[in-house]
C-alpha cells in the first residue's frame, strides 16, 4: 500500500512542480507566496503532522538542516516565513523540467566538480543575502538514510564564515519514513522538528563541527526512544 501511495505522491507531485514553475515565471513577484501555497498542498496530501520542540529564529541568515528526503525541503519551506535560497546540487538544476524549481526562484546551483565552485557559492550567496533572502543549506552534501547525521562537508562554514552569519541548526526525525524518495514508499506520519540554539559563525571556532556533534547526538537519542 505505501509503494502505491508513493506512485500517486510521485504523479502528484510532477504535476504540482509543473504548475508551480509555470506560475513563478508568470508571476516573477510573488514566487515565495507560491511556493507558500505549494507547500501547504504538499504537507496536507502527504499526510504530515508536524511536532516542534524549540523555536524558529528567523533572524539567522543561515538555516542548515540533516538531510533524509525529499520533503525535508517542503517541511523547512512551509514553516520558514522568509524566501529562503537553497544551496542545490548543479545535477538537480539540469534537470529536465525539475531543474526549473532550481532556476525560477532562482535558488543556488553548485558544480561540485567544478575547482571554482566555491567561488561561485560565496558570490551567489552574498547576492542572495543582499535581498534578504536567509541561506539553507544541507552541510552533508547528499541525502542519508535516515538513521544517522553524515559528516559534514566545509562548504556551510566557509559561507557562513565569510559572511559572518548567524546559524541555526535544525534536526528533522522521521522524514525519510513519510517518503522514501528513493523506493518511493510513502506513509502518512508525525514529523519532529527540533530547533537548536543560533550560533555566530566565526572562523577562530569549529563551530560547524560542534553543531554536527550537537545534531547527531540529537537524532540518535530520538531514534532511541
Amino acid at each position: 500500500m505505501s509503494k502505491i501511495r508513493g506512485y500517486l505522491i510521485l504523479i502528484q507531485f510532477s504535476i504540482t512542480v509543473a504548475i508551480t514553475i509555470a506560475l513563478m515565471y508568470i508571476f516573477k513577484k510573488h514566487q515565495h507566496k507560491i511556493i507558500k501555497f505549494w507547500m501547504k498542498i504538499e504537507i496536507a496530501l502527504l499526510g504530515i503532522t508536524l511536532e516542534e520542540t524549540g523555536s524558529l529564529d528567523t533572524s539567522c541568515d543561515m538555516v542548515m538542516m540533516n538531510h533524509q528526503s525529499l520533503i525535508d525541503i517542503i517541511i523547512i519551506e512551509h514553516i520558514h516565513e522568509k524566501h529562503l535560497a537553497w544551496v542545490a546540487k548543479k545535477e538537480i538544476a539540469d534537470l529536465f523540467l525539475f531543474g526549473h524549481i532550481i532556476k525560477a526562484p532562482k535558488m543556488i546551483s553548485i558544480d561540485r566538480e567544478d575547482k571554482s565552485g566555491i567561488v561561485t557559492l560565496l558570490k551567489e550567496t552574498k547576492d542572495r543575502l543582499s535581498k534578504g533572502r536567509p541561506i539553507a543549506i544541507f552541510p552533508e552534501g547528499t541525502r542519508s538514510n535516515g538513521r544517522k547525521i553524515s559528516k559534514f562537508k566545509f562548504g556551510a562554514k566557509m559561507v557562513a564564515d565569510r559572511h559572518k552569519l548567524k546559524v541555526q541548526p535544525i534536526v528533522l526525525v522521521n522524514t525519510r519514513s513519510i517518503l522514501d524518495s528513493k523506493t518511493l514508499k510513502a506513509t502518512p506520519g508525525v514529523v519532529k522538528i527540533i530547533y537548536l540554539d543560533p550560533v555566530q559563525a566565526d572562523k577562530k571556532s569549529d563551530w560547524l563541527k560542534e553543531s554536527e556533534n550537537k545534531m547527531r547526538e540529537i537524532l540518535e537519542r530520538e531514534l532511541d526512544t
